[in-house]
């Protein structure tokens, strides 16, 4: 059986993409007329997570109109909302100034199983994680984390001199590995975690890494964080093409 809780970051404020998220919070922008958000819900779903955790913050208001307006409410209180599926999705208000690391450390306290997926809210891929919780259960690590190629922004050239001698079209695999999300952390990760103001790439990942407690799953697949509005548009037209596949086999 897979993991059936996830929990998605949704509390930054976007700066890289302001634009948008001077009016709502990067997540919440529209891929061909639906959230990021609600993309990478769907993922999840696919997949068999029964249980989402949105870990809100900045104009996180947009978030519970969203969900007011398209699902269930379950409980007013604790801002539950069943999703289709018998799917439960809890936005949880972890601050407005919190970093990743203070906002994944309050969604583990929520965490009812020992553990969870992860992932940012402005990033869709299509990792198969079936193959992501088997490598998790192979290396038992306190957490995994989806290593990815960045997207290739630019071509290159080769000179000789003042001469052009070969231009290089765009190549995503001439670049290094990336932290690409899509996360499985266990619930002791929280213990790397000190405060709400650690973002969790930094201090928390480290001292997993020197603990030899991070491991890295390879994606070769395809991999689209939404930073700007060409890759936005980019996003938008995979998913028209449905070039992303979201399947459970």
């Amino acid at each position: 059986m897979g993991i059936e809780t996830a929990m998605i970051l949704a509390g930054g404020l976007g700066t890289r993409f302001k634009e948008y998220t001077k009016d709502i919070p990067k997540p919440m922008i529209n891929a061909n007329g639906v959230p990021l958000l609600v993309h990478i819900i769907n993922f999840y779903v696919t997949f068999d997570v029964k249980k989402i955790y949105v870990l809100a913050g900045y104009k996180k208001e947009i978030i519970y109109d969203y969900f007011n307006l398209n699902g269930i409410q379950i409980s007013k209180e604790e801002q539950i909302y069943s999703f289709g599926n018998d799917v439960n999705v809890q936005i949880i208000d972890t601050g407005n100034d919190t970093l990743t690391g203070g906002r994944i450390k309050k969604g583990l306290d929520y965490l009812e199983d020992n553990q969870t997926h992860l992932t940012y809210g402005d990033g869709i891929a299509n990792v198969d994680l079936n193959k992501l919780c088997k490598f998790h259960q192979k290396y038992n690590p306190l957490a995994t984390l989806t290593a990815v190629r960045p997207p290739a922004r630019f071509g290159s050239l080769e000179l000789d001199n003042e001469k052009v001698v070969a231009f290089n079209e765009k190549n995503q695999s001439n670049e290094g590995w990336i932290n690409g999300g899509f996360f499985i952390l266990n619930k002791q990760v929280k213990e790397y975690i000190d405060n709400d103001n650690q973002a969790f790439e930094k201090e928390p990942l480290t001292k997993l890494s020197n603990k030899r407690e991070l491991a890295a799953f390879k994606h070769h697949g395809l991999f689209r964080p939404v930073d700007t509005i060409r890759e936005l548009e980019i996003l938008e037209s995979e998913l028209r093409e449905n070039e992303f596949n979201f399947t459970n086999e």
